[in-house]
């Protein structure tokens, strides 16, 4: 008898082996192909590109309050289609995109009969896949407790990741703010530094096989921003939600949404080289509108006293300064900072916006977040958190003609905290406002999403060049790191490129800026957000040679294409972007060696160009090269040789 059993036991192994569903979807192009096939009850899906396993099988499932989709599944159907569209974006690398993917959807039964579709759209390099449920009986909503979504790189793969925070540190408790420092090229068993995982995207290098880019797209209210885990070799990386201690220990770490309904998209990039990876458009791809723009709104440039002046900054006289700059330059905006309700007060805010407006300079003015997040002194506090409150403060805003606002402080990636984004958003958009967010999470497709978004900060971003010596020597190593990661799937508010060679009011005492004029000049194109600090100050306009103060007064912020050229990450990048009829072609040199490179610019092939570039100092004390401009011949193959100095940079404009 016992014999009999095992028999039937192993026959019924071998029939579910036999009978395990295997599915394949391909891209367009038909070289990316995914493979969806079940083991044992357990969903696993992995990648190839170009005959290259570039994601061996990693888990898929989940599990929520109407079951368990991580094991006991079986196969139930499948359903195949294209997906097409066109959709124009403000805000972004590109302002067209055609989108075309070929799209397979899945669906699997648990132990209880209960579906849960998983759809997979591939497009050329790109993947992207979310979980789907329908109304389940009398259930009418989901909460996800768990995610084994994984994704399991080859072995030889190395990593350019950046780890997650602990929760509730870093200034008054601020953190995660995505602020944490990148490690190049580390294997995939290197432990994070806090034990808490790692912030999407995720780059990889797969071998001489190519890159992949991991990341997630279409958060909103509906769900918390998610990370993943510790690398585990039997698993790889596995999707993690929010720490319970997030937000001091405020809110579920769950996720919920009403059925039917579906998970946010998980995103993967892969490429033969970096190409794909930062002209990707997959994170606008599969996101949608939410409302209609309540104005048209205006892309542009601003001024920004805080960053070098800092807290004292926020008064009268010194922003007035900052508008008479704006307007010098030819700048669309000033940022007040915070602070601004104690040291300056209502009544002159709203003299200094009619001051500002006389100029045709508009101004954008600092919040915190909320009142019980964070422990965050600056204000103004308690405007943002409650839709009475902010209703009231938005009126107010544009009554007096402010026309965008940065909120800072949010330190979690919990579901209420995406909610609370949300409202902003949504708010500020009924008030005629443009938003940037500080020390907050990743965007996921913002920019589609939500018509009045701008930017967010979600880096280790300029105003740490001025805090400690440390950074601003790192800074040439951080830009040339964020085109290929972090500014590839979202707009990036940098914070600021910075024209002061000292981190001082003066310009000659702290420490020095360790980047060239070129690179920060450069910085401004490289870094994406379709409003741009340009962090100059007053003294700057006597100090900065001409063709660099005409560069800075001309620079767009708004992009009809965008082509990567060569680089690799956190050594340099080169990337050209199209404005109009115009390129700018900018390359950031993030070593402390001279690069010299042959740059192949097809679409400028035949054209003079105008060239910012820098020389050696022949004083041998000087600490920066000489910036330089001439003209430059670009061969009728599209070739062109150019050199980067020791933390420096180049421009090339088409005439």
């Amino acid at each position: 008898m016992k014999k009999n059993i095992l028999l039937l036991s192993l026959l019924m192994t071998t029939t579910m082996g036999v009978w395990a569903e295997k599915n394949t979807v391909s891209s367009p192009d038909g070289k990316l192909s995914v493979v969806v096939e079940d083991h044992d009850g357990k969903v696993y899906y992995s990648i190839d590109y170009a005959g290259k396993r570039m994601m061996d099988e990693s888990r898929l499932g989940l599990v929520a309050s109407i079951g368990d989709f991580t094991q006991g599944l079986t196969y139930q159907s499948k359903a195949v289609e294209q997906v097409e569209d066109s959709y124009d974006m403000r805000t972004t690398k590109v302002s067209h995109v055609d989108y075309h993917a070929n799209q397979l959807t899945v669906t699997y039964l648990n132990v209880k009969k209960v579906p849960m579709a998983i759809t997979f759209n591939v497009s050329n390099n790109d993947v992207a896949f979310r979980y789907s449920f329908k109304q389940v009986r009398d259930k009418k909503h989901i909460i996800v407790k768990e995610e084994q979504t994984a994704f399991n790189l080859p072995k030889q793969a190395t990593s350019f990741i950046c780890p997650q925070s602990d929760p509730m540190v870093g200034w008054k408790r601020t953190k995660p703010s995505y602020e944490e420092e990148y490690t190049p090229d580390a294997p995939l068993t290197a432990k994070s530094q806090y034990g808490r995982g790692y912030t999407f995207p995720c780059l990889f290098r797969v071998g001489g096989d190519g890159w992949v880019l991991v990341s997630e797209t279409g958060t909103r209210g509906n769900y918390p921003a998610c990370h993943v885990s510790d690398y585990d070799a039997s698993k790889g990386y596995q999707v993690a939600f929010p720490m319970p201690e997030e937000a001091d220990g405020l809110g579920s770490t769950y996720g919920a949404f009403a059925l039917p309904g579906s998970t946010p998209w998980r995103t993967i990039t892969v490429g033969k080289d970096l190409k794909p990876i930062v002209e990707t458009t997959v994170a606008y791809d599969v996101v949608k509108p939410l409302y209609k723009a309540s104005e048209n709104y205006k892309p542009g440039r601003y001024t920004w006293s805080w960053l070098i002046w800092q807290d004292n900054s926020a008064n009268f006289n010194d922003q007035k300064q900052f508008v008479d700059l704006a307007a010098a330059m030819g700048y669309e905006y000033v940022l007040v900072d915070g602070l601004w309700d104690d040291q300056m007060g209502r009544a002159k805010v709203e003299e200094l916006s009619k001051y500002a407006q006389s100029k045709g300079v508009h101004l954008m003015l600092w919040y915190n977040s909320n009142g019980v997040g964070n422990d965050a002194p600056q204000g103004p506090r308690n405007c943002m958190d409650k839709i009475v409150e902010r209703k009231k403060e938005m009126a107010w805003m544009k009554s007096i003609g402010i026309k965008g606002i940065k909120v800072d402080f949010f330190g979690s990636d919990k579901q209420h905290t995406m909610q609370l984004y949300e409202d902003i958003l949504s708010d500020a958009n009924d008030y005629g406002l443009q938003v940037i967010f500080h020390g907050c999470t990743l965007p996921r497709g913002w920019e589609r999403m939500y018509p009045n978004y701008v930017s967010s900060e979600a880096v280790l971003a300029s105003e740490n060049v001025y805090f400690q010596e440390h950074h601003a020597k790192r800074e040439g190593f951080e830009l040339t790191m964020h085109p290929f990661c972090r500014n590839t799937v979202a707009s990036m508010d940098w914070g600021g490129t910075i024209m002061n060679r000292y981190m001082s009011k003066d310009n000659k005492s702290r420490h020095h800026r360790y980047t060239t004029d070129v690179f920060e000049m450069a910085s401004a194109i490289m870094n994406q957000a379709s409003i741009q600090c340009i962090a100059i100050y007053p003294n700057n306009l006597a100090e900065l040679p001409k063709h660099e103060l005409d560069f800075l007064k001309s620079v767009p912020t708004t992009w009809n294409e965008t082509r990567f050229v060569e680089g690799y990450p956190g050594k340099y990048a080169v990337v050209a972007r199209r404005h109009a009829d115009k390129w700018y072609v900018a390359g950031l040199n993030g070593t402390d060696q001279v690069k010299k490179l042959t740059l192949n610019l097809p679409m400028l092939a035949g054209k003079t160009v105008t060239y910012y570039y820098e020389t050696a100092s022949k004083d041998k004390k000087a600490l920066w090269p000489v910036s330089q401009v001439k003209t430059a011949k670009v061969d009728k193959k599209g070739n062109v040789k150019v050199e980067m100095q020791p933390q420096g940079g180049l421009i090339l404009v088409n005439d």
